[in-house]
């Protein structure tokens, strides 16, 4: 979906004054589209993260870095570890929200600004 709305909204364009002086903005069209991406992008990111703190948690007692350790735990507090089947609306949604607001980002951050360059947690 993001894709077919990444192509230029001048391909859209038709002409009003036959091709002569034709200035057409497609400003508002393009920053709709954009926003739309946006909020696309948003729910595959909070997707992603879910996939991605649900593996690496499988993979203990294997250990990641501190900072995505931190991350994690933002995750945490809001969206439990998946045990078993459970309806996932609610879940995803949360996940997206902390996408949305730049918390994760902020823990990496905070841990990384400790120590830039840890060992494995």
């Amino acid at each position: 979906e993001n894709k077919q709305r990444a192509a230029p909204c001048s391909i859209d364009s038709t002409p009003t004054s036959a091709n002569q002086e034709d200035h057409v903005s497609m400003a508002a069209h393009a920053a709709r589209r954009l926003s739309d991406m946006a909020d696309n992008l948003a729910a595959i990111l909070g997707i992603e993260l879910l996939v991605a703190a649900q593996g690496i948690e499988l993979r203990s007692p294997h250990l990641t870095s501190p900072a995505l350790a931190a991350v994690i735990a933002v995750l945490r507090e809001q969206v439990p570890a998946l045990g078993a089947d459970r309806y996932m609306a609610d879940d995803l949604a949360k996940a997206r929200t902390l996408v949305e607001e730049g918390l994760l980002p902020a823990a990496a951050i905070a841990v990384l600004a400790r120590n830039p360059f840890p060992t494995l947690a």
